[in-house]
């Protein structure tokens, strides 16, 4: 448990738990939220930040009877408060591990179409070998989960990435590739093929990850390559979604061969001249956590290759 410390500052003491009531109000954007969120009455924490504003000598907000914005000052004093209250938490985290208790928490992000690992199965594990470790999930595109690591949003990220794509920003470990295969309704024109190639999906009507995003380019990449080009009509990151387009035999997709078999409804085609892609686990190059350390260890077995720091 984190003990609450002053802050000494000129004309009076600043508390960390003052710093997070202004979290939470920039956040909710209401005082009365912002309270029920702090488990404290509306009173209490309107008064707290009222005298932290006397103390700092500025006004953090600006308060009608309907909204509640951050001042210039405020937006400032926001960017500060966030970052002592990472710092506090790290340091309570810190001298627990030093005394071999792991605590905090571990943000994870995970790409929908994770196949070199069983996240779900990794997970099980972590949280019997670390149960006071709080578990926070997030699902998400690998470009905004690689963003989320950067900016230390997100801990460790399983991301999905064209074979001549490396992770950027972010220290990594490669842990297997996928080729792609077309995915067809049972009642598709293609169903009983063996194998195709690209040019035998020219004319076929495609469900893709929106342009732009890694997930899209390999296909993307694939098509230009040979020249050919595809229609795509429907875009989504939400791949449930695009499997059931495929069901209705709306569109066909190209997906990695280790996710097809989660939908034995639908029919995997391997394709001869067909992209592949890579998966890895990445984390910050900067100071990760004990609990960051912790599921790495559990989740990286010994023959994988050694840690790329993935230089941009």
């Amino acid at each position: 448990m984190l003990v609450i410390t002053p802050i000494d500052m000129d004309h009076g003491w600043v508390e960390l738990q003052q710093f997070r009531y202004v979290v939470a109000v920039a956040e909710d954007g209401n005082f009365t939220r912002a309270a029920a969120r702090c488990f404290v009455v509306q009173s209490a924490l309107s008064h707290q930040i009222k005298r932290l504003e006397d103390e700092l000598g500025v006004k953090l907000f600006n308060r009608t009877s309907r909204r509640v914005e951050l001042t210039a000052a405020g937006t400032a004093f926001l960017a500060a408060a966030r970052t002592a209250l990472n710092a506090a938490e790290r340091a309570a985290v810190d001298a627990a591990a030093a005394a071999g208790h792991i605590t905090g928490r571990l943000r994870v992000g995970v790409i929908p179409t994770v196949t070199a690992i069983n996240v779900s199965a990794s997970l099980q594990e972590f949280r019997e070998a670390h149960p006071q470790i709080h578990v926070m999930l997030q699902a998400g595109g690998s470009d905004e989960l690689e963003a989320s690591i950067t900016r230390g949003d997100l801990d460790v990220g399983f991301l999905g990435l064209p074979e001549n794509r490396k992770p950027k920003g972010v220290s990594w470990r490669h842990l297997g590739s996928d080729p792609l295969v077309a995915v067809t309704s049972q009642e598709h024109r293609l169903a009983n093929s063996r194998e195709v190639k690209l040019c035998d999906l020219a004319q076929e009507t495609f469900a893709d990850f929106p342009g732009g995003t890694p997930a899209r380019d390999e296909s993307d990449h694939a098509f230009a390559a040979a020249n050919i080009h595809r229609e795509v009509a429907f875009e989504s990151m939400a791949t449930d979604l695009t499997v059931d387009l495929i069901r209705h035999n709306l569109a066909v997709a190209l997906l990695p061969a280790g996710y097809v078999p989660r939908h034995p409804d639908l029919v995997s085609i391997p394709i001869a001249d067909g992209p592949s892609r890579s998966e890895y686990v990445a984390w910050s190059r900067f100071n990760p956590s004990p609990a960051t350390h912790a599921f790495l260890e559990l989740i990286n077995p010994s023959d994988l290759p050694e840690n790329n720091h993935g230089q941009p």
